[in-house]
């Protein structure tokens, strides 16, 4: 399978954002600390430990621990941000992100960093795609699916605000920064990108712009597909997702598997208030090896196929 291409000009990894970010929170709260599993490197923050060397505590390959750590941090009056890669942030610590962090409702902010299929070319133990099924299932956990470098900013900051256990998955493929009217960022609110009425398209994450994408070749065909960013998946934005539903046809995509995540999570909605014809686009399940931008073409994850999925639900409305 192919090596990933070479991002384009003015796309951005969103890993930058945040090691940018939490820097300029430290600066202005002594409380602020990083907790990491030996993954200093890849969560962009060998700039904080050179400014804070006292404030980084790096436990090594054990993510059950890091988040223990975070915990204890936490109750000592502490605001970590617990870093390390998804797939084993989730898979390998779901016992102590449960008890010792939402069940307990302690203020550690979980960043999950390459999520999705970004380690694609390292196989399916390294694909993180059950991690949204799994954690919107914990109360208090609040998670959060950026789709760009100004959302991964605004997610951070607010991470940092909230008294509370929080999620924030964070891709380290690169993505463009999407048009917005009206910048504003709130958790559980969902952000319209692009109006319609002939169907929503509902994504997150490195999915929206591809979504936008779709629109614009949908609209080609003369059908006006609404655009949303759901990028908290909880607390869910219920009111958007049955506006969105007035459009008679609903379509997710995400970069996680089609079981559990942000189209299970607007199927429950849609199912108890206002069913519609709906497609959930995402991963089938386990996946073969191979690079992300080869995964998402080859599992037509793309605009094309999101587009392709539109007209077919259009046909059934």
């Amino acid at each position: 399978m192919s090596a990933a291409a070479p991002a384009p000009a003015g796309w951005h990894d969103c890993r930058d954002t945040f090691s940018k970010t939490v820097e300029a929170l430290a600066e202005a709260d002594p409380r602020i600390v990083t907790v990491v599993s030996d993954s200093v490197g890849s969560s962009k923050l060998v700039n904080f430990r050179k400014r804070w060397p006292e404030r980084m505590v790096n436990v090594g390959i054990a993510e059950q621990t890091v988040v223990a750590v975070g915990a204890g941090l936490a109750n000592g009056g502490k605001i970590p941000f617990v870093s390390a890669a998804a797939c084993f942030l989730t898979a390998r610590a779901m016992e102590q992100i449960k008890a010792d962090i939402a069940y307990t409702n302690v203020n550690v902010k979980l960043i999950g960093q390459s999520s999705g299929v970004a380690y694609g070319e390292l196989g399916p133990t390294h694909h993180s795609i059950e991690d949204m099924a799994w954690l919107r299932l914990l109360n208090n956990l609040t998670l959060i699916v950026p789709s760009d470098p100004w959302e991964t900013e605004q997610a951070i900051r607010a991470a940092a605000a909230l008294d509370g256990p929080v999620f924030i998955r964070v891709s380290r493929m690169p993505v463009p920064d999407l048009p917005r009217c009206n910048a504003r960022f709130e958790i559980g609110k969902a952000e319209t990108l692009r109006d319609g009425n002939d169907l929503a398209i509902i994504a997150n994450g490195v999915m929206v712009h591809r979504a936008l994408a779709a629109a614009e070749a949908l609209a080609a065909d003369g059908i006006a597909a609404r655009v949303i960013n759901m990028s908290t998946v909880n607390p869910l934005d219920e009111a958007t997702i049955l506006e969105a539903a007035k459009t008679g046809a609903v379509v997710t995509v995400e970069e996680h598997s089609v079981r559990g995540g942000l189209g299970g999570a607007v199927a429950e909605v849609l199912a108890t208030h206002d069913p519609v014809p709906m497609r959930i686009l995402g991963f089938p399940g386990f996946l073969p090896t191979g690079s992300a931008d080869w995964l998402l073409e080859h599992f037509h994850l793309n605009a094309a196929g999101i587009a392709d999925a539109a007209r077919q639900l259009l046909a059934r409305k």
